[in-house]
């Protein structure tokens, strides 16, 4: 009963939509309803970009922030109660279904990359390095967050392997494949998009 209530709370914390509620509050502007009526920060930022590109970056950064965030702090403070590392991947595993499919949004939500990024820092520090920085390359290029966001995700899997080929304590890369499958499921519009060569650039 302990452990359904620690995967239930990262589930309902990850869940929540910061990026809808900042864009809310302090832009008055529902992102839901607009541009890919997606609540991660790419889309924060092409929203509120329209009516305040300076707020629009302050705003975007601060949900990446708190949608890393949602995921890591339950996931540290059940490493500091010393809890089974098996629960705390299943933990990482349900704070980004939870923002994928929000309870608080009718199982609605965002792409699940900052709180996919944010859960695997803080087992796989090297990985999200090697990650972030092919995101900031190629989204430096190609000025695509979706490309950006799926090439990372292929860096940080292919270095897995190389850093934690036996993955220590729990010793299955499945945590990963599952969250990746998430991420990659909920890009599915955008990679059809790309496909398509008709996939929006963040300028």
């Amino acid at each position: 009963m302990e452990n359904l209530i620690i995967y239930l709370l990262a589930y309902l914390i990850g869940a929540i939509p910061f990026g809808l509620l900042l864009a809310q509050i302090f832009a008055k502007t529902n992102i839901k309803n607009m541009g890919s009526k997606s609540i991660g920060a790419t889309n924060v930022l092409r929203v509120v970009k329209e009516s305040d590109p300076k707020l629009a970056k302050i705003l975007a950064i601060a949900t990446a922030i708190l949608d890393a965030l949602k995921g890591i702090m339950p996931i540290l403070v059940a490493k500091f109660m010393d809890y089974d590392e098996n629960i705390l991947w299943t933990m990482a595993v349900l704070a980004v279904f939870g923002h994928c499919f929000s309870p608080y949004l009718k199982f609605e939500g965002g792409k699940g990359v900052a709180t996919g990024a944010g859960v695997l820092a803080v087992f796989l520090p090297f990985e999200i390095i090697s990650a972030v920085l092919a995101w900031f390359i190629i989204g430096k290029v190609f000025k695509i967050s979706s490309l950006a966001s799926l090439g990372a995700l292929i860096v940080l899997i292919a270095t897995s392997f190389i850093f934690h080929y036996d993955m220590p304590m729990i010793n299955t890369h499945a945590p990963i494949f599952v969250i990746a499958f998430i991420v990659i499921y909920k890009h599915i519009p955008n990679i059809l998009r790309l496909i398509g060569k008709q996939e929006c650039k963040v300028i």
